[in-house]
């Protein structure tokens, strides 16, 4: 663990945000024009819907809470309330608080703090579905039939309520020990089925242990974080709106969608040859989504391949449509349907618009001019802002792991090789347990063995100047 005054930690993440030309803080016009959206909302549209029961389900600190759902029985299946807050009631096109976040793009987030996409003003007060305040929120309520196959989709302006904030290992006490009320016990129910119908349309989500900052008696440290069943059921009410959105917005003829093309031919030959070094049986008729599912991360040689597995998942990017005709590709491969990023629009850019589109074909008009002016631009600037926001997350486990180990340089650790490089066998990455360290290995002279315990010497540590780096030992 480092502590919080660990000057060369702090010093790095100084630089790192300096490197990357982040912004220290808000225009003063930005927070004037925030702190007066704050009092004076648009919610002239708004119905009320405070009588449903709302909640939220996030990590436990936080307050940017994009998200509440009440989830109830019909007759003959589901009801999916799903409150997403509704960015654009204190947002003025081409204001001063829009401009920022066309810079931002994301929220950033590092082990001392963020740079958010929004002043704090509206992402932690005014526009967050706090628990017990009555928030302006774009509402779906999509209909689910028995088997978890959306049957109808609605969506519209609202007031609502959340009555309670949770946390994902509350929530999976509650479930597990069968304490969770109706609402939140059917997450399991709508959750599971949901899942079931991933399957069924080929679709893939990798549960793959990630490393995570976490703080400890003042300090940063790294653990590995594999996500609960919760976080899976709590995934795939997102998931599902997604689609909606953006089937929505196919049927209207205007949109954007969260795309991923196919994995190529010569990317899944090389998957396979891992699951053949691994000893995985994939037999030639079996799709690699089947495969994955049968894996259990805790072994090493399945956690090896579900690493290498996301390769699979590389060159995700933002498309947009119009006049009726979908991109080419339309379908986020993972997904194995048409999709948007509708369900977050305190942290990132593009969601505002996916709802605000949303909302003018569920009411079958045209979208307002301001939405359909920047589309065009809108996939460059979240290609952008993802970049940048992929580049914090690795730099900032990158300088945390060097100021956790710059004291043990030399020191023997044992881990697993978690991928090897096809042109360099000697080089590759190695998964230690214990600090939870994901790092470069090389210095040896023969193959790396993919997916076995091996013995690794640490070479370099050094926040700021030097990233981890083991050898054989």
């Amino acid at each position: 663990m480092t502590g919080a005054a660990d000057t060369p930690l702090r010093v790095a993440l100084r630089a790192l945000r300096t490197e990357l030309g982040l912004p220290d803080g808000f225009p003063a016009d930005v927070l004037a024009e925030a702190a007066e959206a704050a009092r004076n909302p648009d919610i002239s549209g708004h119905e009320d819907a405070t009588d449903l029961p709302f909640l939220t389900i996030d990590p436990p600190t936080s307050t940017d809470l994009d998200q509440a759902m009440h989830l109830e029985r019909r007759a003959h299946g589901y009801r999916v309330h799903y409150a997403i807050a509704d960015v654009a009631a204190f947002v003025r096109p081409g204001g001063a608080l829009d401009t920022e976040a066309h810079r931002r793009v994301n929220t950033l987030y590092f082990p001392d703090g963020k740079v958010s996409l929004h002043p704090e003003s509206l992402s932690e007060g005014a526009a967050s579905l706090l628990p017990g305040e009555t928030r302006p929120a774009v509402l779906w309520e999509i209909d689910l039939d028995a088997e978890g196959r959306a049957e109808a989709t609605r969506v519209r302006r609202a007031l609502v309520r959340s009555r309670a904030k949770l946390d994902y290992a509350g929530v999976q006490r509650q479930i597990d020990t069968g304490t969770a009320e109706e609402p939140l016990a059917l997450l399991k129910d709508i959750g599971t089925l949901r899942e079931e119908q991933e399957i069924a349309r080929g679709g893939i989500s990798l549960d793959v242990p990630e490393q995570e900052i976490v703080e400890r008696d003042g300090g940063y440290g790294l653990e590995y974080r594999a996500p609960l069943p919760a976080d899976g059921w709590n995934a795939q009410i997102s998931l599902l709106t997604g689609m909606a959105a953006a089937r929505l917005m196919q049927e209207s003829g205007t949109g954007i969608l969260r795309t991923l093309p196919v994995a190529p031919d010569g990317a899944v030959a090389r998957l396979r040859r891992s699951a053949e070094a691994l000893h995985i049986d994939w037999p030639h008729h079996v799709p690699y989504a089947q495969v994955v599912r049968s894996l259990d991360p805790k072994r090493t040689d399945h956690a090896a391949f579900l690493q290498e597995c996301t390769t699979l998942l590389r060159g995700a990017g933002y498309t947009v449509f119009g006049n009726g005709e979908l991109p080419t590709p339309a379908v986020h491969a993972a997904v194995a349907e048409l999709y948007t990023h509708c369900t977050a629009p305190l942290r990132r850019l593009v969601d505002r618009y996916a709802a605000e589109l949303c909302v003018a074909a569920a009411a079958d008009r045209e979208p307002p001019e301001w939405t359909l002016t920047a589309l065009p631009a809108l996939p460059k600037e979240m290609a952008d802002g993802t970049r940048r926001a992929n580049t914090v997350e690795r730099e900032c486990v990158d300088l945390v792991e060097a100021a956790l180990l710059k004291d043990r340089v030399g020191e023997v650790f044992d881990g697993y090789v978690v991928d090897v490089k096809e042109q360099e066998p000697a080089t590759g990455t190695v998964h230690i347990d214990d600090p939870a360290i994901v790092a470069r290995i090389e210095g040896g002279t023969a193959e790396l063995p993919l997916g076995e315990r091996l013995r690794v010497r640490l070479t370099q540590a050094d926040p700021g100047s030097s990233k981890v780096l083991f050898a054989p030992a």
